[in-house]
């Protein structure tokens, strides 16, 4: 190994989707892929997750839900939610990618394209329950609604599905939430079929809240098997990803327990303000003293040799942090740890 890995777990992939399916049954697991699959690599969660028995989809955005089609066919449900371009609404109806819609304004160019293609649009109408990450406002919810019945009444849109996003940042503020959802689906409801696919909840909510959660659960993190920052371990759950790195030089040459050199900076991906984080080796745990731009120090060991691998975040068994508590460190997210890696990090299947 001369360049940085990050070595990808099938096995622990579908390990964790299976828990997490058993978690919140008999709510639909939506496979959220945004960020190429958390730096994992699109096709490969993709892949892992139909042999999994996966066939609901969270793209994020129309581009990728089209390579996620191209990959599984045309049985899976697939669900994107940014907001997008008139040509990409075209692609996405021409392939059957569900829209997830939270403005009138991106509803009418939805049935506008409907209508010029002689097509029918799969719509998901967003209510906003406070997070103001786009969204119908109640206030206006009635309307928006009575306009996308319109629009199914003409042949141009099918609404199959209600959803939101929650704050998770107190029960009482999701609650709040919940109240507010269920008055939409209530008013949908009342203005012809329910819609099939009711989602509120994403990875925190939908683990440790079952009364939130709808007939889907969006889940992406902890199928990857990140937790929640500053959010207790997973039962059933464990990293799909470990980053590897070798080391490139010692103090001698040789061997030293004083430090040594490993091919991975912050040019990398790697953050510079995680120094101070546990990294594993062949003799345990060892401290990450400084992050370069190209290269990065860690205590050394005895008998530590050029070419001895280094695991930078992955599940502790050889004494490393997880992404998450090297996020921890920083006040951010374990995704983000995983998402900044750079193309120059190899990403390698090893089961």
């Amino acid at each position: 190994m001369t360049r940085p890995e990050l070595r990808l777990s099938s096995s622990v992939f579908r390990a964790n989707i299976a828990a997490v399916q058993a978690r919140v049954s008999p709510s639909t697991l939506m496979l959220v892929l945004k960020d190429d699959a958390y730096g994992h690599g699109l096709a490969w969660a993709v892949e892992n997750a139909v042999q999994a028995g996966v066939d609901s989809f969270g793209s994020y955005d129309i581009r990728s839900g089209l390579s996620v089609r191209r990959i599984v066919g045309g049985d899976a449900r697939i669900f994107a939610w940014a907001t997008s371009t008139d040509a990409e609404i075209d692609e996405a109806l021409m392939q059957s990618i569900d829209l997830g819609v939270g403005t009138v304004e991106y509803l009418r160019r939805i049935i506008a394209r409907a209508e010029a293609l002689g097509s029918r649009a799969r719509v998901h109408l967003k209510i906003d329950t406070g997070l103001h990450r786009n969204g119908v406002l109640p206030e206006d919810w009635e309307s928006a609604v009575a306009e996308a019945r319109r629009a199914e009444g003409a042949g141009l849109l099918e609404l199959v599905g209600v959803w939101s996003h929650i704050a998770e940042a107190s029960d009482a503020d999701d609650d709040d939430a919940q109240k507010v959802f269920l008055d939409a689906v209530r008013v949908a409801g009342e203005s012809g079929p329910t819609p099939t696919a009711l989602h509120l909840t994403a990875s925190a909510a939908s683990w440790w809240r079952p009364e939130l959660r709808g007939t889907v659960s969006r889940i992406g993190a902890f199928c990857y098997g990140v937790r929640s920052a500053d959010g207790p371990e997973l039962e059933g759950i464990r990293p799909a990803a470990t980053l590897v790195a070798p080391v490139i030089e010692t103090t001698d040459g040789e061997t030293t327990d004083g430090e040594v050199r490993i091919g991975i900076g912050s040019f990398d991906g790697l953050p510079s303000t995680v120094r101070g984080a546990s990294v594993g080796t062949p003799d345990g745990a060892r401290a990450l003293r400084e992050v370069g731009h190209t290269s990065s120090v860690v205590d050394g060991w005895p008998g530590a040799r050029v070419g001895d691998e280094v695991v930078l975040f992955g599940a502790g068994d050889d004494g490393e942090d997880s992404a998450t508590a090297l996020a921890e460190r920083i006040d951010t997210v374990g995704e983000e740890i995983l998402t900044r890696l750079t193309a120059r990090v190899r990403r390698v299947v090893v089961d």
